[in-house]
């Protein structure tokens, strides 16, 4: 899940490890991504029930859809492609604390399994979704885990063999999430193949959605929010 760089570049090694973008090294988080658009979307209305999705590429893709998907909803889409838990973190105040959301949808992981900024166990990605839930918890916030989405092998990063890895870190989401009330959002049952994977029919690349893979998750998303929402 790396996003698309204008560097000048050549050969396979370069399409799986692209160089830094000019800029990247000084914006490790990718702050400048939506300073802009924070400052357009302003505060909620009173009676506002603003919901930020919050995410890498899954989410940003995702939130192309959003006014077909969830008509006349407040939801915000703050995904960056590409981006692992550290970095999410990093951005967390300034994309969800500030916009003074009731609901926070947290979907992160895959691109720590991939080792998108270096290698990364099991327990760095939990300490760093804990603390995104503590943060927003602290500002009153909402939050709804979501489990990571299946993936039986990364094109960009071959020989990793994540759907098992995947399972596990879902296993602990889950778990945490009942002990801190947090709202789970499975979308891995619905979505997993016999391979742990996404099918082709909802995906077509074996990790992002496609129309079809959205469609399935809006309505377990939308349930989630609901509950989220009812537990306030």
């Amino acid at each position: 899940m790396r996003s698309g760089l204008t560097v000048a570049c050549a050969g396979v090694a370069c399409l799986l490890n692209p160089p830094p973008a000019a800029g990247q090294a000084e914006d490790w988080g990718s702050l400048d991504r939506y300073r802009e658009a924070n400052e357009r979307l302003g505060p909620p209305s009173p009676a506002e029930a603003r919901v930020v999705f919050y995410g890498n590429s899954i989410t940003e893709a995702w939130a192309v859809h959003f006014e077909e998907m969830f008509p006349g909803k407040p939801y915000v889409g703050r995904g960056i492609s590409g981006q692992t838990t550290p970095q999410m973190l990093v951005r967390f105040r300034q994309d969800v604390i500030a916009l003074e959301p009731s609901v926070v949808v947290i979907l992160a992981g895959t691109n720590d399994i991939a080792g998108n900024t270096g290698p990364s166990t099991q327990a760095m990605i939990q300490d760093n979704l804990a603390s995104m839930v503590e943060l927003a918890q602290a500002n009153g916030i909402s939050v709804i885990l979501s489990s990571v989405l299946p993936a039986s092998e990364y094109r960009w990063r071959p020989g990793l063999e994540p759907g098992p890895k995947i399972v596990a870190l879902n296993a602990w989401i889950r778990d945490y999430a009942d002990a801190h009330r947090v709202v789970y959002l499975d979308y891995h049952t619905a979505m997993a193949d016999e391979d742990l994977g996404l099918g082709q029919e909802l995906s077509p690349d074996g990790v992002h959605p496609n129309r079809s893979g959205y469609r399935l998750m809006a309505p377990l998303a939308e349930a989630a929010i609901e509950k989220a929402l009812r537990e306030r």
